[in-house]
This record gives structure tokens, C-alpha cells and sequence, in this order.
């Protein structure tokens, strides 16, 4: 079926242009600002700073208004490819968010690349999910009520915080959604992905695209085999939360997040995965009252409330 024209060309708007990353990102990043969202009486919004060692990570944390007490969170980490994006540039995202969901939504300001390489991102993520989790001074909600989310880049770092708290023993999530999630480390003509040469050149996100943000997010070569980088490499995905992944049919991550949730199910884990008919990558971004935002929005709530949604490799 043809991508619908209209969302193509709001997404083409929203999307990474196909510019040298390297002369190009630190401009891009001040693009991607943008001011807090009208703020209408529909939530309450402020900015918080949790301590990690030596410095200080932003987050903001967006409240539902018309709810006396939410005593539930989703903790958000946001996509662009581990280089751009920022809490300010996801502030619409995150307050529709809160009011579609009902939840408390903490959206996490992690150091970006390359001015700070791999693993500085998942651990400023991992942080602020540690402290949520274990201090309950800060938000004074059950762990049973907390949930990790992200898109692209974000969805990576959900993934491999619940990875990180596994293998670390200081709290474990119960719940996980991933976005169009990266979850693999090859983006070339070498990926076992069909997704990624059918739509890694003219859907707006390209392979090469992909290529340079990991190239600027990596420390060495080494790290392209870590887990911690790629989840899907891991050879143990026991112990996980219950997950669903929401994919993109017209997006080069499209193969390797639905077979992360594969391979997540092969190890006991609950999983649900839907591929978004005649998506793109970046399909969040676009206004609340797109369809892809509205399914999605309909998905979660069902994640988010035990509810039974369709069988796994479900397409909408």
C-alpha cells in the first residue's frame, strides 16, 4: 500500500535532512529547540536536576492537572540518534504524553554525543531510573508503577537501562516500551535487515543517517559489540520487563526492533509487537491528532493497563 502523501510531507518537515552530520549537528541541535509548549491547564510542568558522580542531569517532569495525585510514571528518554534532541525539543511530545496516558511523565536530559561518547548516555539514564526506582522521597510511587519508554534512539536506551538494572541488581523495571527502537549495530549493505536496504533511502531517516550518529556515538569499534550499545547482541535477555515494541513499516530499525521483541519472547519474556501501517520513522512527532499518534496512544493505554491487546507481529 502507498505511504499516505500528506503524513510523508509532515514527517519530510520533522525529519533529519540529509546533511554531513559532522559540520551540521550542532546547528541541527538548535533547531530542534524548542520552547515549552503552551501551557495549557491541562498539565503542570517543572525541571528537576539528579546528581550521577560528578555532574548534574537535567529531566522534566510533566504532571497531568486534571489528576489530584498520579501515582504512576512513565520515565522518558528521547530519540535523535544519541547527537540531537533534548527535553525542550520534546516537551510537546511529553506533554501530550502525560495527558493521553494519565501518567507522570519524567523526561530525561541524558549527555549527548560526540562531545560525550557511549557509555555516558545509557548511564545518565540509568541514573535517573535508579534514583526514581529506589528513592521514594523523590516521586513517592511503587517500582510496580514505573515504566520506561523512548523512541529511536530513546527506545535503545530503555532497552539497555532494563539490561543495565538486570545485571546490576539494584532495581528491575516491570514494564518497557520501545518506540522504533535501535536495537542493532550495522546499518550497512552488510545487515542481515531487509528493512534496512528496502527503506534506508527514501523514507526521510536513511541507513547512512543511522551509520553517522552510531559512528559519533561510539567510543571505539569495541563498543559496537556491547550490548549495552546494540541489546540485541545480548546473549541473555532473561529477566526483562514485560515489554511492547511499536514499529514503523516504512523504517529502516523496523526489522531489527520487532526481532529484538522475537528474541525477547524466546526468553520468557512478555512481549507485544505492532508494526504501524504506512509509518515512518519519527511518526511521534507529529500532532496529536494524526493517526499514527492516536493508535499508538491506544496501544499503550491497553500496555499500561493490563489490558489484553492483539497476539505479537500485529500490524495497525
Amino acid at each position: 500500500m502507498a505511504i499516505n502523501k500528506a503524513m510523508k510531507m509532515a514527517l519530510k518537515a520533522l525529519s533529519y535532512p540529509d546533511l554531513d552530520l559532522k559540520k551540521t549537528y550542532k546547528l541541527q541541535r538548535q533547531i530542534s529547540v524548542a520552547t515549552h509548549p503552551y501551557l495549557k491547564p491541562m498539565y503542570e510542568i517543572w525541571d528537576h536536576k539528579i546528581v550521577n558522580g560528578d555532574h548534574e542531569i537535567p529531566v522534566r517532569i510533566f504532571m497531568p492537572q486534571d489528576i489530584e495525585k498520579t501515582e504512576k510514571v512513565l520515565i522518558f528518554f528521547h530519540g535523535g540518534g544519541w547527537v540531537i534532541g533534548n527535553i525542550d525539543s520534546y516537551s510537546a511530545i511529553c506533554s501530550n504524553m502525560a495527558i493521553q496516558t494519565g501518567h507522570m511523565v519524567v523526561s530525561v536530559d541524558y549527555r549527548l554525543a560526540p562531545e560525550y561518547h557511549f557509555p555516558a548516555a545509557p548511564e545518565d539514564c540509568y541514573a535517573v531510573a535508579r534514583a526514581i526506582f529506589t528513592d521514594r522521597t523523590l516521586l513517592d510511587v511503587a517500582q510496580k508503577d514505573i515504566t520506561l519508554i523512548g523512541d529511536s534512539a530513546g527506545g535503545n536506551l530503555a532497552a539497555v537501562v532494563s539490561l543495565m538494572a538486570r545485571d546490576r541488581g539494584e532495581f528491575l523495571p516491570s514494564k518497557q516500551i520501545l518506540i522504533y527502537p535501535s536495537t542493532y549495530h550495522d546499518h550497512t549493505d552488510t545487515s542481515p535487515f531487509p528493512s534496512v536496504k528496502e527503506n534506508g533511502t527514501d523514507y526521510l531517516l536513511t541507513s547512512k543517517r543511522i551509520c553517522e550518529f552510531i559512528d559519533f556515538y561510539k567510543s571505539s569499534d569495541d563498543d559496537l559489540t556491547n550490548p549495552y550499545l546494540a541489546p540485541l547482541l545480548s546473549e541473555d535477555l532473561s529477566h526483562q520487563p514485560k515489554t511492547m515494541i511499536i514499529t514503523a513499516e516504512y523504517d529502516p530499525l523496523r526489522d531489527e526492533g520487532e526481532a529484538y521483541g522475537k528474541k525477547l519472547y524466546e526468553f520468557g519474556n512478555e512481549v507485544e509487537v505492532y508494526r504501524m501501517k504506512d509509518a515512518l520513522h519519527g511518526f511521534l512527532s507529529l500532532p496529536k491528532h494524526f493517526i499514527h499518534v492516536k493508535r499508538t496512544y491506544e496501544l499503550i493505554n491497553r500496555f499500561l493497563n493490563n489490558e489484553q491487546n492483539e497476539k505479537i507481529n500485529k500490524t495497525h
